[in-house]
């Protein structure tokens, strides 16, 4: 449903809100007028410039969950987790509770109470707002990132993700490697496998950052355990005693050479880290709308950065280069260089695809 329809069922107590908060000059006895007006304030492109530009991050942070969440009704229990989330700054800079928050977008028309006895208790999001919402923002945060030229060179692994899966499942065919008491390769296996693929990484050292992740991200670097414990998941591979052997469908996947989509291997590691990144889909959504070119790194931890909470010691920027960014690589989503000014990123035609919301805000 849109605004309009929303307005026509909302009462006029929420009506005579929602123009008191933006200063309708009209007749508050009036629905018909209260509605006409109301629509005419947000409905102009410079209503939604404000609002975004007035909005603190926390406010931002709310609607932007809202906006990429693909259920139709919230109960208030929703909300009240969706604002409890977008409250990352509590030294000083939130507005009040999570309860605060929601009654906030309650009167600035952006949540209404559904318009039947099946739905009353529960709350919806008007569409051509939330589309309106996505695009402002979106140009918002274009105008905060810094574009660059072309570096000389630079990252584009495409498709070799799912071409090393297959590398992954020959090598422990071939291997029969062997696990430790943590239920891990040894580094001798761990390095034999890295010079078997075509895109290796430096082994874990002691002390590193070990969970939140997979559960294969406690032993190995990012990519390799996204191959891990993607297989694992397909049950390709079984953790027999102390070794590491293919099932039948992991062998049958190897006579047949047959590479995974990438959309498969994209999708398992949205839902792998969205327990430490919530909204990691709306994140590589606005990457996506403001990498269209090439833009300094630096710029686009500052233009979206804010949407990102901490998880333990993992903080925004952390999360944003070593679990976003260098993943999207690793995926074919996005390519990454260096320049002068650092280091630069742009996305790739396969990361604008992917990166599309799929029903939410279409």
């Amino acid at each position: 449903m849109n605004l309009a329809d929303m307005l026509t069922f909302a009462d006029i107590g929420q009506l005579t809100a929602i123009a008191d908060r933006y200063q309708c000059d009209c007749k508050q006895n009036s629905k018909h007028d209260l509605i006409q007006n109301i629509l005419i304030t947000l409905g102009s492109k410079e209503f939604m410039k404000a609002q975004i530009q007035g909005c603190s991050a926390e406010d931002l942070r709310f609607m932007n969950m809202l906006l990429f969440d693909e259920r139709s009704y919230f109960s208030l229990e929703d909300l009240l987790a969706a604002a409890r989330q977008a409250m990352i700054d509590t030294q000083g800079g939130s507005k009040g509770s999570s309860r605060d928050i929601v009654s906030r977008f309650k009167s600035a028309g952006w949540i209404f109470s559904g318009p039947s006895q099946a739905t009353r208790y529960l709350y919806q999001v008007p569409q051509d707002l939330k589309e309106r919402f996505r695009d402002q923002l979106g140009e918002h945060l274009r105008e905060r990132v810094t574009y660059t030229g072309e570096p000389d060179m630079y990252r584009d692994e495409g498709d070799m993700s799912v071409r090393d899966l297959l590398l992954f499942l020959r090598f422990i065919r071939d291997n029969d490697p062997e696990l430790n008491t943590e239920g891990a390769l040894y580094k001798r296996s761990q390095q034999g496998l890295m010079n078997a693929l075509h895109i290796p990484e430096q082994l874990l050292s002691k002390g590193g950052w070990t969970f939140g992740y997979g559960r294969a991200f406690e032993h190995y670097p990012p990519r390799m355990a996204l191959l891990y414990d993607y297989a694992r998941h397909r049950r390709w591979i079984s953790e027999e005693g102390f070794n590491l052997k293919l099932t039948p469908a992991g062998n049958e996947v190897l006579e047949e050479g047959k590479c995974e989509h990438l959309i498969q291997l994209y999708s398992f590691w949205l839902r792998l880290y969205k327990g430490a990144i919530p909204n990691l889909p709306s994140l590589i959504y606005w990457i996506s709308i403001s990498t269209r070119e090439w833009v300094t790194v630096a710029s686009l931890k500052e233009a979206v950065g804010w949407l990102i909470k901490p998880f333990y010691y993992d903080d925004a920027g952390s999360i944003l280069e070593k679990r976003i960014l260098r993943m999207m690589l690793h995926l074919g989503m996005l390519r990454l260089g260096e320049t002068a000014e650092g280091s630069v990123a742009m996305i790739t035609p396969w990361g604008v695809e992917a990166a599309r919301p799929k029903k939410s805000i279409q």
